[in-house]
């Protein structure tokens, strides 16, 4: 195709002009339900509040995918997916595309390159290990991520990462990788926003470190680019690098611009893909979601609730059942962990959805980097009041928040775990989720969460 003016990703319109992150979500998880349980899709088909009722439509997603022999799983990231690309649109003033026909065309001006080369010595150690045992002990990390992170501590060498190139879409999220791989010695390239003052702390993490930093740079004397409007611009400049990628998704935006964001990105990953199938996929997916969980999480879990306190005991029947009621009610295999936040809102769960049905998908004919990080102290989670009290009290329920220092550093690790190690795609894909958990303990703690969020939040209040 010709060279075309820039656009932008956008929702579809419906019958009256609109364009609604709503409508587009109530569709894509119908779309995803229907192959394998059509009486789920026509229910969330049906929800006329999705704003409030997505919450049972998103359990509903992994609850389908508990088939006998696993597929069920698959199938719905394949329908999900297949939909939302489907769906969304890229505006420009030519008219509307699809976002698979917006990465055919050419930039009209493409990226330079500015790089950044640091002379520090790589480091091989992790300070992590010392903390491990305490973290199982407390039910804050699977036994799975433990070993993960001592296997790549016994080898070392396995930082040493200069046979590939990191694309870290989002580079300067405070959970992504960033300084740890720059620290290792890595080649990060790096896209996000054209934003002085953030690109002002990513070159300086660059500077200080043993690794290289790449980025575009068009015109201006800022680097970055806006992956809601430029994904096409920025997947031509990543298949200009001559190593294979590792290309990890670390991208944040607010309310229903995060739909947006995420669509535009999986169709780079799958245009990178297409065009360069040795590129793996790195990916965090949120504790606070819905997952399926294996057994032993369930009975420590049902342990703690039985051994809970008197005043919890008496609170439940106090609040008429809305308090405190237990995580896993019956002893059943796999559990079903919802740990869904209601404040984060259907754009932030549709968002995240995505993220873990691509990589659901990626992992059947390549490598992924995939594991469920931990709550963190983030300025995104933290701009909520309720969330950052809710936060500051969770200990009181068996929850740690992560400094999201040490968290970045634990999911990076774990990213090059998986990424030496890799492994083949389990015929459920539910148990691949699984793996290495970092959860923070919500798949453990005695309550379900939703019913301990309340406290948590009048005991942060008042702690703070």
């Amino acid at each position: 195709m010709h060279p075309a003016s820039p656009g932008v990703t956008d929702f579809p319109t419906d019958s009256d002009g609109r364009r609604s992150s709503a409508a587009l979500g109530r569709a894509v998880v119908a779309d995803a339900l229907r192959p394998v349980d059509p009486a789920a899709a026509a229910a969330a088909e049906r929800e006329t509040d999705w704003r409030r009722g997505y919450l049972r439509h998103f359990r509903a997603l992994v609850e389908a995918g508990l088939s006998a022999d696993g597929a069920a799983g698959y199938e719905i990231a394949e329908a999900g997916l297949l939909s939302l690309q489907a769906r969304m649109r890229y505006v420009r003033d030519d008219g509307e595309f699809t976002l698979a026909q917006a990465l055919l065309a050419e930039p009209d001006r493409p990226y330079d390159t500015v790089e950044i080369t640091g002379s520090a010595k790589p480091r091989r150690e992790l300070g992590l290990v010392t903390r491990l045992d305490g973290w199982v002990r407390a039910g804050v990390i699977e036994e799975s991520c433990a070993d993960a992170v001592r296997e790549v501590a016994a080898n070392p060498d396995w930082l040493d990462l200069s046979d590939l190139g990191f694309a870290l879409l989002g580079a300067g999220a405070e959970m992504g990788p960033l300084r740890w791989l720059l620290g290792w010695g890595a080649t990060v390239l790096a896209v996000d926003l054209p934003r002085p003052g953030l690109w002002e702390r990513i070159c300086g993490v660059a500077a200080g470190s043993a690794g290289r930093l790449l980025a575009p740079l068009s015109g201006g004397g800022t680097p970055g680019a806006d992956l809601v409007s430029d994904f096409p611009k920025v997947a031509s400049w990543l298949l200009g690098s001559d190593r294979q990628l590792v290309l990890g998704n670390y991208g944040y935006a607010p309310g229903s611009a995060y739909p947006k964001l995420a669509a535009a990105v999986d169709a780079l990953v799958v245009h990178l893909r297409q065009q360069r199938p040795d590129t793996a996929l790195a990916v965090l997916a949120t504790p606070t979601d819905v997952y399926a969980v294996p057994a032993g999480a369930v009975a420590d879990s049902r342990a703690r609730f039985a051994a809970r306190g008197r005043p919890a005991r008496v609170t439940s029947p106090l609040s008429g059942g809305h308090l405190l009621r237990p995580n896993y009610p019956l002893a059943t295999t796999p559990g079903i962990n919802d740990s869904l936040v209601p404040q984060q809102g259907p754009n932030y769960a549709l968002a995240k959805r995505v993220h873990r049905w691509r990589a659901t998908l990626a992992r059947r004919d390549g490598v992924v980097g995939f594991a469920v990080a931990p709550p963190a102290r983030t300025r995104s989670v933290l701009s909520n009041r309720l969330l950052k009290a809710a936060y500051a009290g969770a200990h009181r329920f068996g929850v740690e928040v992560f400094d999201p220092v040490v968290a970045s550093e634990l999911m990076a690790v774990l990213m090059v775990h998986q990424i030496r190690k890799p492994r083949s795609a389990d015929p459920a894909a539910w148990r691949d989720e699984a793996v290495a958990a970092a959860h923070g303990g919500l798949w453990r703690t005695a309550y379900h969460p939703r019913t301990a969020l309340p406290l948590a939040a009048v005991r942060g209040l008042f702690a703070g």
